[in-house]
């Protein structure tokens, strides 16, 4: 058994994850929509020998709060990050590309053929990251009088999910000849018209490409309420998590692996990678400053405006920023994992408004470090080896400035230690992170046949 090694991907939104970034220095205030910023990232990731970029998105503006607030956000702008990595495919050779896609705003086919082209086109290094959408402003984007509710919009996940991997499975690995002798371009006899008539969806198939070079991209998903748990255990391959601290990450990391079994999968078929947000500085005094740096940047009206989710029916902008908070809301339709983090959050810490937006203001409720490559380093190492995390969703504050620190400086610091690559060994995404390539359905159903 070769020895475990740790994971890394880059989580490259826009200017970077301070919601203050744009304005920093080292941010590139158009990144949104600058395509040559986009591949600066990436070859920078490439460069660290990172197993993959990770694109967050939403069907519709996310941003909340007056023209005060709205105006003031670096980020509203951006690209469709299918999109976006299929161009970044054609100036990079290794890193794997995780583009996020709603299954309550979209249809199967659609999508199947998105993910499977772009699987061709990278050659075997796409993933798909499975979201229902918390956004409860998309609804309107597509006719839709209400967001769905939560425990419905996991129900069609499943069912959409399902759809999807039997729309790749169209075509058999081997059905294409080619043959110019013959004339026989493909065996029809190994192409399979899935014709899936279910609760949410009703899909004929097949699909009009052939089968992706990994079987399936691979599957992340990004929940941790118990539908969300319950969906990564039966269909994720990588997960990703917001923990604040090492006992809390644990628990969801043996939750979650020790819920595999029942659905025939091993522990290693799922990879959890918890978000982190460094901060580095050469000392710690160096990294305290950056930090205060930017959380100088913060406007008010923005600060306020990132926590009012978590307060539907409160106005927020009459409340004293250094004074306590009201109640947080008791349920969502939204995200209910983040909700269930930040309510936590402000009551262990006691929090006001202004210090609650002040620590989601950098990563959203995922963990911020500051402090040395060694120190930062230390705090990945562990979680890796204390059972919270097989790798980490890296959240570079500030891009492409932070993001260069980490390649440069932790990186060196956690192969020095033997924790991460020096080169990838594969050439999919599915090699680099050491997971199986599925079979298609129909060859499974062949295999048993021939036992019978």
């Amino acid at each position: 058994m070769s020895e475990r090694k740790l994971h890394l991907g880059a989580f490259i939104q826009a200017t970077g994850h301070h919601i203050a970034a744009w304005r920093h220095p080292g941010s590139q205030a158009d990144s949104g929509t600058n395509i040559d910023h986009y591949q600066e990232v990436a070859q920078t990731a490439e460069r660290g020998k990172f197993d993959l970029v990770f694109l967050a998105d939403s069907p519709g503006i996310y941003e909340r709060g007056d023209n005060e607030a709205r105006g003031r956000y670096g980020r509203i702008a951006h690209f469709e990050p299918v999109t976006l990595f299929a161009a970044l495919s054609a100036t990079t050779s290794h890193i794997g590309f995780v583009a996020t896609d709603s299954t309550t705003y979209n249809e199967p086919y659609l999508l199947a053929r998105k993910f499977a082209s772009l699987d061709h086109l990278s050659k075997g290094r796409a993933a798909w990251n499975v979201v229902t959408t918390g956004n409860e402003a998309a609804a309107g984007n597509f006719g839709k009088a209400e967001h769905l509710a939560h425990a419905l919009r996991y129900e069609r996940a499943e069912e959409f999910l399902d759809v999807v991997k039997g729309l790749w499975d169209s075509f058999d690995d081997d059905a294409f000849l080619r043959d110019k002798t013959s004339g026989v371009y493909f065996d029809a006899d190994k192409l399979h018209t899935l014709d899936h008539q279910g609760k949410h969806f009703s899909v004929t198939g097949p699909l009009n490409i052939s089968r992706p070079p990994q079987g399936y991209p691979v599957i992340v998903q990004a929940g941790a309420s118990e539908a969300g748990r319950e969906l990564a255990a039966r269909t994720a391959e990588v997960i990703f998590t917001a923990w604040q601290t090492l006992e809390e990450a644990q628990t969801f990391y043996r939750d979650v692996k020790g819920r595999l079994a029942k659905y025939g999968r091993n522990p290693d078929e799922l990879k959890i990678m918890p978000g982190l947000s460094p901060v580095i500085g050469r000392t710690q005094e160096e990294a305290e400053a950056r930090y205060r740096e930017l959380q100088e940047l913060i406007h008010p009206a923005v600060g306020i405006s990132i926590v009012q989710r978590f307060f539907p029916d409160v106005d927020l902008s009459q409340y004293d920023l250094d004074g306590p908070l009201p109640a947080f809301a008791t349920q969502t339709n939204g995200n209910t994992s983040r909700l269930a983090l930040v309510s936590e959050l402000a009551r262990r810490d006691n929090l006001t408004l202004r210090q609650l937006y002040e620590s989601l203001a950098g990563a959203r409720g995922h963990r911020v470090v500051v402090g040395t490559p060694a120190s930062i380093a230390d705090e990945i190492q562990a979680w890796f080896e204390n059972e919270a995390a097989d790798g980490f969703n890296i959240m570079p504050p500030v891009l492409p400035q932070s993001l260069n620190e980490f390649v440069d400086l932790v990186i060196p610091e956690l192969q020095k230690r033997g924790l991460f690559r020096t080169e990838y060994t594969g050439k999919t995404l599915r090699e680099n992170l050491g997971l199986p390539r599925p079979l298609s359905r129909y060859a499974q159903s062949g295999e048993e046949r021939l036992r019978a």
